[in-house]
């Protein structure tokens, strides 16, 4: 097939990989003059690391990331309210976090060694059966468009919802010797509409430096009010919060270091229409609070090659939607359940979270759920999608 990509994202270049590999002639379609992330860093759970490994680039991510046994958060006055171990799940088993540009590098170069075609700078508007108009310009045909623009592509037939929180990003230098822990991701919360975290994210290569992400939630609406604020005062906010991120504020010199992403949900119900296929955050966008926004993405684009080598090309948007939605759906609800406990303006959501959440999630069977969910593993999204995974 002639398949067209639009959007260098996560999902778009992993399917570019997948499809070229099997070989469509694959052309991507990206807004910036030259490919590159956007975002500081993310976590890799082993459902993603699985699908990664069928591109071959498992070892090499491995290799670059801090890996993650443990996902840990408590208020600021030291009460433990999220407490996830991957060893609930399975002895052994972690998550692998690293820097977005890291990932970004090794399904580009991926992609471009299948074969795959990366047309920069093109604005894309809209489309037509067969066809993308890109630039005010109809290009094609194509067999298939995959839409991979993201939570507000204009090819999308539903508007994302903007969420009231979303949160600033930095990446910095990891301070050795520091007081934050190599192998999790740490959180602090004053009720629900403050949250600190820190996520260690290894090496972009061998001899560079150990980084780290540094998030804070903030809503949507406070950006300007942010912006007006002195720094000074912000870092004392942050420390009030948790005390131990004096070792790392410093690095923060100024407000354009931090970028703001604000948060959506939309979930389509049919990902797909007559010649084009929905994915990655055009099909399912969400707060980032089960930390699954690229191994969704991961799971989109090998479920994407799955139905494309299985399915005549005016089903294969059905097929891809046959093995991804009752996946997606549920990490759907269960996003849009937990994002409230911990991003929000609720003063009683937070108390329930605190006294009656808490505890509960440390009864075993429920400690080894919310690993599996963390984890990606819930619903068995592989066993739909590779005949070599055990149930």
């Amino acid at each position: 097939m002639n398949i067209a990509i639009a959007g260098a994202g996560i999902a778009g270049l992993a399917s570019a990989a997948f499809l070229a590999r099997a070989g469509h002639t694959v052309t991507v379609f990206d807004r910036f003059d030259a490919p590159r992330p956007v975002g500081s860093g993310l976590m890799v759970q082993p459902v993603g690391l699985a699908v990664l490994d069928r591109l071959g680039l498992a070892e090499q991510l491995v290799s670059r990331a801090s890996p993650i046994r443990r996902i840990y958060g408590e208020t600021f006055r030291g009460l433990p309210i999220l407490d996830v171990k991957y060893d609930d799940l399975r002895t052994g088993l972690v998550g692998h976090a690293v820097q977005r540009a890291t990932l970004f590098d090794l399904l580009l170069q991926a992609a471009q060694d299948a074969g795959a075609q990366l047309t920069p700078g093109t604005r894309i508007t809209g489309h037509a059966t067969g066809f993308l108009k890109v630039d005010d310009q109809r290009v094609g045909p194509f067999d298939l468009i995959v839409d991979a623009l993201g939570a507000y592509s204009p090819l999308c037939p539903k508007p994302s919802a903007p969420l009231h929180f979303g949160a600033l990003w930095a990446l910095l230098n990891w301070p050795e010797d520091g007081p934050f822990h190599a192998d999790r991701l740490e959180q602090r919360y004053e009720f629900a509409r403050k949250m600190v975290g820190v996520l260690p994210v290894g090496q972009s290569a061998p001899s560079a430096p150990r980084r780290l992400t540094f998030f804070w939630s903030l809503r949507a609406s406070d950006q300007e009010s942010w912006r007006a604020t002195s720094l000074v005062a912000w870092k004392d906010e942050v420390r009030s919060l948790w005390p131990e991120t004096e070792a790392i504020l410093d690095q923060i010199t100024s407000h354009g270091e931090l970028t703001f992403a604000q948060y959506t949900h939309r979930t389509l119900w049919r990902p797909y229409g007559e010649g084009i296929v929905h994915i990655g955050d055009s099909f399912h966008a969400t707060s980032p609070q089960l930390g699954q926004g690229a191994n969704m993405a991961l799971l989109d684009a090998a479920a994407l090659a799955a139905a494309a080598r299985s399915a005549p090309v005016d089903r294969i948007g059905e097929q891809f939607a046959s093995l991804r939605s009752r996946h997606v759906r549920l990490y759907q609800a269960a996003s849009w359940l937990f994002t409230p406990l911990y991003q929000s303006d609720s003063r009683l959501l937070p108390w329930i979270r605190n006294r009656l959440g808490a505890p509960f999630a440390q009864l075993g069977p429920v400690r080894k759920l919310l690993a599996s969910l963390v984890a990606g593993e819930t619903g068995r999204p592989l066993t739909r999608l590779f005949d070599d995974v055990p149930d």
